[in-house]
Order: structure tokens, then C-alpha cells, then sequence
């Protein structure tokens, strides 16, 4: 199991309930193929460092997670079908950005 954070960019015309299902769309297919999640942040409503889709803002989300490595590729070829989603990455943590991504996720829950 490889330790992965995938970061997306939802469209930000949508409503609260199409965005809670597209998440839950999401991590419904991460457990469906055998993930764990450590963490998922919504980072809420950002501006944009450059328009994508002529839009300049967009709704972020992060999710934190264990899963084996065939699970990623579905994944990402469902970002790429979803027309809500406007951007992601998916990235493969070291033992380094684990620690760092539990401070984080401390820091965060102090923070609420």
C-alpha cells in the first residue's frame, strides 16, 4: 500500500449539493478499490493563480490516503471524465511528506 494525496479543483458554479456529491462520488471509487483515507480537507471556495475554463475561482479539496497503485489510474481517468472537475494532481508521498503532511492535518483540526 503507497501513501498518495491527491489536491482537486471543483467548478466553482456549482451548488452545495452537487459538491458534496462529487466528493462523495470520489471516495466512493478510492474504497471501492481498496483505499484508506488518513485525511480529506475541503479547503472551500480560492482564487485562482491563473482562469482556467474562464473561470477564477474554484472549490478545493484534499484527500490523504493508503491504496495500492492500480488504484490511481482509475481515478485519474475519471478526474478527466468529470466535467465538474477543473484540475487535480495526484502525488506519491515520501516519509518525509507524510510527517509534514501530519503536522498539517494536526494544525488544521487545532485550528477547528
Amino acid at each position: 500500500m503507497n501513501h498518495y494525496e491527491t489536491v482537486f479543483i471543483l467548478n466553482p458554479v456549482l451548488s452545495d449539493e452537487q459538491i458534496k456529491e462529487t466528493v462523495k462520488k470520489f471516495e466512493d471509487l478510492l474504497t471501492g478499490k481498496g483505499a484508506k483515507f488518513v485525511n480529506k480537507e475541503d479547503w472551500g471556495l480560492k482564487k485562482l493563480a491563473y482562469p482556467i475554463q474562464n473561470k477564477k475561482s474554484g472549490f478545493y479539496h484534499l484527500f490523504e490516503f493508503t491504496a495500492p497503485g492500480d488504484a490511481i489510474a482509475p481515478l485519474e481517468v475519471e478526474f478527466r471524465r468529470d466535467e465538474r472537475i477543473m484540475r487535480y494532481l495526484t502525488v506519491s508521498l515520501d516519509k518525509h511528506a507524510i510527517a509534514w503532511a501530519e503536522k498539517r492535518a494536526k494544525k488544521s483540526k487545532a485550528k477547528a
